[in-house]
């Protein structure tokens, strides 16, 4: 005979309740357009249906692009509209961990024979709104939902639901047709790892689970014949990537085109191990060279053993990632070890007490719910192997031997479940304070215990409030109106490349720019792309008002016909043998007349190589930028003639001292020359700085030089302005301006620097 309390009906609408609050929560905090990272990469690709960075994706892709299309007839923004699909998967986690919540409380109450039955409905759910309240307030949950900085959402979304169905299957096993259960939520799982891998983290939990509660289930053959089609089907998603890439959509990251259906099956349901290699290629991510989870990954050979002292120092990382989570505002400083620590520990020890319960609930929910935070904490950890942390690892650990940036995004269904396990824990000392044999004056003495649930509310709102930040759009815009028509634009990476993406892709401006990441030239599909979108018959027009707001447009004239080649003479051929290496001799290129002279035994990379080539073939065509002076155009012994244009540097291979519209400067911030009056113009008429200028929390140090662009630019400026014409209101109002930037980049923590 079933417990009434266990088989009572699940409080869908409560969790529809949850659900909604968090939704609520996120778009009254969204961001209104692109941010910086992935952001904008995922913005763009799912706009567009373009591939993204391996493994591409391809059920964020589709199914944002189908959400974006529904939500058009609303008239919001295509960057509001992902963001809202962010918000809308995450709360829609949080209703279904709400469910799972209230199930083991239920569970874990019946044996609490104290309790009258009043309590015994009150009680789980306030516990499993608490664990709503914790979850959804988490500072990276909260990042990652009210913009759409990576797909991770969409994955908490499938690891809560696919609980949810474990948790149902364990009540019905025993009832005809509860297979069903488990077969929902293996094609969940593997249809998620179309979107990410972190999809099929709930599996060990859900695989110990039937081994414990009804482990012959496995030797039913009706039941394994569905899970393998449910496996084919969800896999078939990545069709998509092939199918797609042939398209030659202009984000086309690793070219995952396949010659034949057969290869690209086999490369699918092989996970990569072989099949069409492009796919493979992919879905492997071996363009990021991932090291083993036995190897050291500082080591780029991959021959150094992962040691323990890295290890211990990957786990303190989680730990400082998770001490974030609960009162972020309360300290600025990224490294554990402060005012919020008694927090930290509180909701730790309130998150094992929460396991316990769930352990006390039932001997499979506690496996189940032990093992996924389990698999969600310490063997992800073991498994991702990162590189020491951006900023806990201190001034000994050279830069190359961290990661580039935070990587607590991670970990955001590990904070998503450690907030509902807090909530179990808050219930349970909800109980314990009530006393013994508990009365509603005993609860409601006890209540202030709840007010734990809405810490992470007060003091992360600063830090995830998103609502009026444009700053990586307006970056972007900027950037971009800095580069002359038919420019091409060296850039560095990720932050300063896909924001430049976006707003090409999706808000149209200035698509005429071919923007090239240098580091991408090294692939051997990223220049055959680059030559094939800038031939004559693909070459996008120079459009001066193109996306632009109302009363703002390129401050550059038509040119007089668009340029007649692609950026590269090279053909696809000639290109592939194109390698990394030291110069056998010593190698003088000729550019506008100009001898630059390369010596023996110089390393040159098959990037810098190739934009070598690019300049060579397009310099008399296209004017050519870089983002910055350093980087490429260091590395080629161009940076001499580097001419500083707004946000970016011209390149202007001719003797600078002649010419009258440039200025040179040199002080404390360094030596370069200066286009005086574009810079001016670009300054007065285009540029545009919401959220960058005079900002007080900048919370991303690890893009934290976005800021120190401006500030340059405008101390340059208001340098030449001031040497070169006298003119000493002007560089003061510069001046002003440039300080205001080098507040945004101090920022938070700024001793960390």
């Amino acid at each position: 005979m079933t417990d009434p309390r266990t088989d009572a009906r699940p409080p869908y609408a409560h969790a529809l309740g949850a659900a909604a609050a968090a939704l609520a929560l996120y778009v009254v905090t969204l961001a209104p357009t692109t941010w910086f990272w992935d952001t904008s990469e995922y913005i763009a690709t799912a706009h567009i249906l373009g591939i993204p960075h391996p493994p591409g994706n391809p059920l964020f892709v589709v199914v944002g692009r189908a959400w974006s299309i529904l939500l058009g007839l609303t008239g919001m923004s295509v960057p509001v509209r992902i963001n809202l699909f962010a918000a809308v998967t995450s709360a829609a986690a949080t209703g279904f961990f709400f469910l799972t919540t209230h199930r083991v409380l239920r569970g874990w109450l019946e044996k609490d024979r104290e309790l009258d039955a009043t309590w015994a409905r009150r009680l789980p759910l306030v516990g499993a709104w608490a664990g709503a309240l914790l979850a959804s307030t988490a500072y990276t949950v909260w990042n990652q939902s009210n913009v759409n900085e990576k797909v991770y959402t969409l994955s908490v979304l499938v690891i809560a639901v696919v609980v949810w169905l474990a948790m149902r299957w364990r009540d019905r096993k025993d009832e005809p047709g509860a297979g069903w259960y488990l077969v929902l939520a293996v094609y969940l799982m593997v249809l998620g790892t179309t979107n990410h891998l972190m999809s099929a983290l709930p599996a060990p939990a859900l695989g110990l689970l039937i081994l414990l509660e009804k482990p012959r289930i496995l030797l039913d053959s009706r039941l394994l014949t569905r899970g393998v089609l449910a496996v084919v089907l969800g896999l078939s998603f990545n069709f998509f990537l092939p199918l797609r890439s042939a398209q030659q959509p202009l984000i086309n990251e690793g070219e995952p085109v396949c010659e034949s259906l057969v290869g690209a099956a086999i490369a699918i349901y092989t996970n990569g191990r072989t099949g069409c290699d492009a796919l493979a290629y992919n879905l492997r991510r071996e363009q990021y060279g991932k090291p083993s989870v036995l190897a050291d990954p500082t080591d780029p050979r991959g021959l150094t053993p992962r040691g323990m002292g890295l290890v211990g120092h990957q786990i303190l990382n989680y730990f400082q990632y998770f001490d974030w989570q609960w009162a972020r505002g309360l300290a600025p400083e990224s490294t554990p070890g402060n005012s919020r620590l008694p927090v930290t520990l509180l909701i730790l020890g309130l998150g094992i007490w929460g396991i316990v319960i769930s352990v006390r609930a039932g001997p499979g929910i506690g496996v189940l719910l032990g093992t996924l935070a389990a698999t969600l904490t310490v063997l992800l950890v073991v498994y991702l192997n990162f590189k020491y942390g951006f900023s806990l690892a201190g001034p000994e650990i050279p830069r190359e031997f961290r990661e580039v940036r935070e990587r607590d995004y991670f970990f955001i269904a590990s904070f998503h479940l450690w907030g509902f396990l807090a909530g179990m824990g808050i219930a349970g000392a909800w109980r314990w304070a009530a006393g013994r044999i508990p009365s509603g004056r005993g609860f409601a003495l006890a209540s202030p215990i709840l007010v734990v649930a809405f810490v992470p509310l007060v003091f992360n709102w600063g830090w995830a409030d998103r609502s009026d930040d444009w700053s990586a759009r307006d970056w972007a815009w900027n950037l971009l109106q800095s580069v002359e028509p038919y420019g091409i634009l060296f850039t560095n990476g990720d932050n300063d490349t896909f924001p430049l993406w976006y707003m090409q892709e999706v808000e149209g401006v200035r698509r005429d720019v071919t923007v090239i990441v240098t580091q991408y030239l090294y692939t051997p599909w990223y220049p055959r792309q680059l030559a094939y979108h800038t031939s004559p018959a693909r070459q996008r027009p120079f459009e001066p008002a193109g996306g632009a707001p109302e009363g703002m447009r390129s401050i550059y004239p038509v040119p007089a016909s668009p340029p007649t080649r692609p950026i590269t003479n090279l053909t696809d051929d000639e290109m592939n043998l194109v390698v990394s290496g030291v110069l056998p001799s010593d190698f003088t290129l000729t550019l506008a007349g100009q001898p630059i002279r390369y010596e023996q035994g110089m390393w040159l990379g098959r990037g810098e190589r190739l934009a070598l080539a690019i300049i060579r073939d397009a310099l008399d065509e296209r004017p050519i930028h870089f983002a910055t002076t350093g980087g490429l155009a260091e590395t080629l012994g161009l940076d001499r003639w580097a001419v500083r244009q707004g946000l970016s540097s011209r390149l202007r291979i001719e003797d600078l001292t002649l010419a009258d519209d440039v200025a040179f400067v040199s002080s404390a911030l360094g030596r370069e020359w200066v286009d005086v009056d574009t810079t001016l113009r670009l300054m007065d008429e285009v540029h545009t700085y919401r959220g960058l200028h005079r900002r007080l929390l900048w919370q991303d140090q690890a893009s934290v030089n976005i800021p120190l662009q401006f500030y340059f630019m405008y101390a340059v400026a208001s340098d030449a302005v001031l040497q070169h014409r006298g003119d000493v209101a002007r560089a003061e109002q510069m001046a002003d301006m440039a300080l205001g930037f080098l507040t945004t980049y101090q920022g938070v923590d700024a001793e960390a620097r």
